[in-house]
């Protein structure tokens, strides 16, 4: 009897391995916390069922087509005028007079780039000797030519390659001498990085400072290495900037090395960190907590039970929100419309309180004392119910770690920072990335005021 008791026990605990490790092999990054690249080939979303509307592929009949926009005649850098030399008929002779010219020739416009032109200056340092007293003076180089044997130009283009488009700098040395002809050694590529980097220090930290008194901050972190060493690039994203900051720590110092002591609206997903923030102006992500519901589900049993129903609150909660950013409802029709959704909803946490299932009823108990981090968005303005703008910022950063593997020394772990940072506040504000580059290089290298990377007024 003892014996069958054990076996049964055994067995029990055996399905409940079972039914986990069943559900980790479904999990992938619709339903859990895995990026995209952690995804099998095979595992492709799932195609939206449409009904059939009857018509063909493609443009329809009566679409206004897309095309390119010529450019004014006076910002052509070039027109070449085609006249016909023969009748297309009869084959005559075609003489143009000047009075039968066509006012209003097709006009068809190409832009190609033109095969690059080094320019090599040459700085021939004089000596002169003094009548007085015999001493020779000789010039001083100018201060942006004395800085280092490239120019701002070719040194923004090494920056403009490694940090934004995240070639290795081998791959770099390549591009150089495809693109201008120019030949780099790897300790070049390095070099200019650094000086990059120094030239980038003030308006990285006019952002940082920026980022850190914002009224809404979207903070996120990921995985980073700096040599053998375990690090973290944390990132904090605003509606026009995102800095990044790579710290050896995962941990509230970290965060607080990074943000200060931010005081704004914060949304995050709910690692513990994070969880000190003010909880009446702390949102939580919807995103995440989706995903959570969804791994439930894939948990079968009274898990799947809770997470259906989860599921369906958070659909309901997402297009009320849609409606809101549409501009169908105001803030105050957003709040009594949301009313009844948070009562179902908080019925369905208590519920699930006491749900067989040990990982339903153990996110219902945490979700509960935190319920306040889940709602800031509907009466607080400028806050999102997800971290996505978070999110798809750092996933440019997770791209070039999976292609170096981090960073080697503290002086790369700060070009990182700032490269980062750079590219990702220029695009949102979609400013010309290379442009900034050059302009703060030359300010660096001629002593002047720096290019500022908080929008243009």
């Amino acid at each position: 009897m003892a014996e069958n008791t054990a076996l049964k026990a055994k067995l029990t605990d055996f399905e409940k391995r079972f039914a986990e490790l069943e559900a980790r092999l479904k999990e992938n990054s619709a339903n859990s916390d895995r990026p995209p690249s952690s995804d099998p080939p095979w595992n492709k979303p799932a195609a939206r069922v449409r009904a059939p509307t009857g018509r063909k592929r493609g443009g329809q009949p009566g679409h206004e087509g897309v095309t390119r926009p010529l450019l004014p005649v006076d910002q052509v850098d070039r027109v070449v005028p085609l006249v016909p030399k023969a009748c297309r008929r009869c084959r005559a002779p075609l003489r143009q007079k000047r009075d039968d010219r066509d006012p209003e020739p097709i006009r068809h416009q190409t832009t190609d780039v033109p095969p690059p032109k080094l320019v090599t200056t040459e700085y021939q340092v004089h000596g002169i000797a003094c009548d007085r007293c015999g001493e020779t003076t000789r010039a001083e180089l100018p201060p942006d030519v004395a800085a280092s044997a490239f120019g701002p130009g070719l040194q923004a283009r090494v920056a403009l390659l490694t940090g934004r488009y995240r070639l290795s700098r081998r791959e770099t040395v390549e591009a150089v001498k495809d693109l201008f002809g120019v030949d780099l050694a790897l300790g070049t590529i390095t070099a200019l990085e650094q000086a990059t980097s120094d030239a980038l220090k003030a308006p990285y930290d006019e952002a940082l400072k920026t980022t850190r008194d914002a009224g809404v901050v979207h903070a996120d972190e990921t995985g980073w290495r700096k040599g053998s060493e375990r690090a973290w690039l944390w990132i904090a994203v605003t509606t026009t900037l995102a800095v990044f900051w790579i710290d050896p720590r995962r941990n509230r110092a970290a965060f607080v090395r990074f943000l200060g002591t931010f005081a704004g609206c914060l949304v995050t997903d709910r690692w513990g960190a994070y969880l000190r923030h003010p909880k009446r102006l702390h949102q939580f992500c919807w995103a995440h907590l989706k995903r959570d519901f969804e791994k439930l589900v894939l948990r079968g049993g009274q898990a799947a039970v809770f997470g259906n129903a989860a599921i369906a609150e958070v659909t309901a909660i997402f297009a009320l929100w849609h409606r809101f950013k549409q501009g169908e409802i105001n803030r105050s029709s957003l709040r009594r419309l949301m009313a009844p959704i948070q009562e179902r909803f908080f019925l369905l946490l208590l519920d699930g309180t006491q749900n067989s299932h040990q990982k339903a009823s153990g996110l219902c108990a945490r979700l509960i004392p935190l319920w306040t981090c889940l709602w800031v968005f509907v009466s607080l303005p400028d806050v999102e119910p997800t971290n996505n703008s978070g999110e798809r910022d750092l996933r440019k950063a997770v791209l070039w770690r999976k292609g170096s593997f981090g960073c080697q020394s503290v002086g790369g772990c700060t070009y990182v920072s700032r490269i980062l940072t750079a590219a990702a506040c220029l695009r949102k504000q979609r400013r010309n990335v290379l442009e900034f580059l050059e302009q703060a290089v030359r300010a660096h290298r001629s002593g002047t005021l720096p290019p500022s990377l908080l929008p243009c007024v």
